[in-house]
């Protein structure tokens, strides 16, 4: 039985990559994808979604633009990481495919009512602002997803964008707070587990001698997206973090978790978007997320290479 998600996206090369390794896998329906500002600007993130569907051969699928700036701050974006347009690298031509006029929030409101209750996934892959409007706007909706997986955060790595904070959580950390508290079963896919996901040199070659278009694609957006990350962290390959949501659905064995208590500091100037994970249990709050605190880093790219392969 295929799993049936409403994506949630900043695209972002690995954001797209995560798109790609969706729409490849057969065990998942991709209902919709709904854009957010955060990596780029939401006009840029609305048009790499249409591009990334169109690299898939799957123009069928629907992209809702969502919210343009976070619930309560302005916008901070992140171009010196995924280039001017979000998808630095491969040259990819204008889309022909266009945006649904729904807005994404009311798309997610109207899908999780529609749909059986405890059948839809969101796997969310920037900033939580569109899954925190919809809550708000529609409460009855939160008893009726199956689960939010969200790439974000940080427990013993930090973070990538202040020392305390991870890029999607620091750009809207009310939002991040408003979903942890609705009571959604909540899985949480860290630093500590992305930073396990290299993309070595060996990997990406293994993307390029794909005999497709979309495996030399994708090898030429991480040969963009890996270099900041090489150059900070001194590593061999950059961390590929989105693409680890869809991994958690396709084979959640990849991963080892635990249940911990996570609460995201919204004030602080120090700390702001810091995801407090009681990781050793020092505190009574109850665990409210699993969190996977490490990934089967072969097995993943293994999984994605073979996945990448089925596309055009």
């Amino acid at each position: 039985m295929s799993q049936r998600i409403i994506i949630d996206t900043d695209p972002g090369q690995d954001d797209a990559v995560a798109i790609l390794l969706a729409l490849a896998s057969p065990e998942i329906e991709v209902l919709g994808i709904t854009t957010v500002a955060g990596n780029v600007p939401l006009a840029l993130t609305s048009r790499n979604a249409l591009k990334i569907c169109e690299v898939a051969g799957r123009p069928d699928v629907k992209v809702f633009a969502g919210a343009a700036r976070p619930l309560q701050r302005p916008l901070v974006t992140a171009e010196h990481v995924h280039g001017r347009t979000g998808l630095d690298g491969p040259s990819l031509p204008d889309p022909v495919m266009t945006l649904q006029a729904q807005p994404a929030v009311d798309f997610i409101i109207t899908t999780l009512r529609s749909e059986a209750p405890g059948t839809v996934t969101l796997a969310t892959l920037g900033p939580l602002t569109n899954v925190a409007l919809a809550l708000a706007q529609a409460p009855d909706i939160a008893p009726r997803i199956k689960q939010v997986v969200a790439m974000g955060g940080g427990c013993f790595e930090g973070g990538n964008t202040t020392p305390a904070a991870e890029f999607n959580i620091y750009v809207d950390p009310e939002a991040a707070r408003a979903v942890l508290a609705a009571g959604i079963p909540f899985t949480l896919i860290p630093l500590d587990c992305t930073h396990q996901a290299l993309t070595s040199r060996a990997r990406v070659e293994a993307l390029r001698a794909l005999p497709n278009r979309t495996g030399p694609v994708v090898a030429q957006l991480l040969d963009f997206f890996e270099r900041y990350d090489e150059e900070k962290y001194g590593t061999d390959g950059g961390p590929l973090h989105d693409p680890c949501v869809i991994a958690w659905l396709l084979r959640p064995a990849l991963f080892s978790t635990r249940e911990v208590n996570v609460e995201i500091e919204c004030s602080s100037p120090l700390t702001r978007g810091m995801t407090v994970m009681d990781w050793w249990r020092v505190t009574d709050r109850k665990p409210n997320a699993t969190v996977c605190g490490g990934i089967d880093a072969d097995g993943f790219f293994t999984l994605l290479t073979e996945r990448l392969a089925r596309l055009p």
